[in-house]
């Protein structure tokens, strides 16, 4: 039996509710007062780093759910996500109930933006790791998100299939203001302390015949020094399953420098000035050694936009062959 699986980043998926109002001391380019109600119907306002925090913009919405159904993956792992019931929302109304199962657990980011899953299997066991905390750090949560796992099931629910391991990591963003020398340097450190978190976790949750697959947006290349202690689980080498991923379509021609070099990038970086712009696979996809044998292919949705298709990042999948 073959399965797709994939992640995807869909860039701020937020839900809100937008009236336009003046308020005191709101910036000018707020559009109005952002609210949102909660259960008892008490309102809220909603704002990240001093700014009013605003939904998806709704043709950037549709977009994102075009691409999904293009790619019409089996289990789909996404971030930025602000709450499992706008996932519910965006599956029911822009993907026409594709997915069956729905699950998402509140993270730790101060932006909201949370992990989750849609998936056509059923799913089993949903374990959140938000709590840990890494040695070098123990007053404070190392997951600025989660690291989520969820067990896939096959469609009688008699047997798991594997678990899929769900992550968003810290990204390169230094705040305004902050020294940009020192800030890449914590985001750096942070960003291997959850590298070395994920792999102690894993290490101690799976057997070495175990099936898993790590995946998400890792905000860093495959090669990078701060991402290695992560692809090495009590000894035993994930294998990059997007090493050489089809593409869709080929991406668009550059107007500076000569253009990727390479068919596994997920994100582009157009730095300013002259710099031509970079190609990076931030969005990644490894698998246990139970797995590897079990690979058939890899894709990436190519964007028709330089800036993407609704969002920054492009969506990669694997087919594997899997025995029930």
């Amino acid at each position: 039996m073959q399965i797709s699986i994939g992640t995807f980043n869909l860039n701020n998926l937020f839900s809100r509710y937008n009236f336009s109002a003046q308020i005191d001391g709101a910036p000018d380019d707020t559009g109005g007062l952002t609210l949102e109600f909660d259960d008892q119907k008490n309102i809220k306002v909603r704002t990240f780093m001093g700014r009013l925090v605003k939904g998806k913009d709704e043709g950037e919405t549709q977009e994102i759910a075009a691409r999904i159904k293009s790619m019409n993956v089996d289990v789909l792992a996404v971030q930025e996500v602000e709450h499992i019931e706008i996932l519910k929302s965006f599956n029911k109304g822009y993907l026409s109930g594709l997915y069956d199962h729905i699950a998402l657990i509140e993270g730790n980011d101060q932006r909201l933006i949370d992990v989750g899953i849609l998936s056509k299997f059923p799913i089993g066991s949903i374990t959140s790791h938000q709590t840990a905390v890494h040695p070098d750090a123990p007053e404070k949560r190392v997951f600025g998100r989660d690291l989520l796992s969820i067990e896939i099931l096959n469609e009688s629910r008699s047997k798991k299939l594997f678990t899929l391991y769900n992550t968003h990591l810290k990204s390169h963003f230094v705040p305004y203001g902050q020294d940009p020398v020192e800030g890449a340097l914590k985001a750096n450190t942070r960003r291997q302390q959850q590298a070395d978190m994920v792999a102690q976790i894993i290490g101690k949750e799976q057997r070495p015949n175990s099936k898993y697959i790590l995946l998400g947006d890792m905000n860093d290349a495959p090669d990078s020094e701060f991402l290695q202690p992560m692809f090495t689980i009590e000894g035993r080498t994930l294998f990059n399953a997007l090493q050489s991923p089809e593409e869709t379509r080929p991406p668009k021609l550059e107007t500076e420098g000569p253009g990727p070099q390479t068919t596994a990038w997920t994100y582009r970086h157009n730095p300013s000035g002259p710099t031509p712009p970079e190609f990076k696979l931030i969005d990644q996809i490894w698998l246990s050694d139970a797995l590897k044998g079990s690979f058939v292919s890899s894709h990436i949705d190519r964007r028709t936009k330089h800036g993407g298709d609704g969002g920054d990042h492009d969506p990669a999948w694997v087919v594997l062959e899997i025995n029930e």
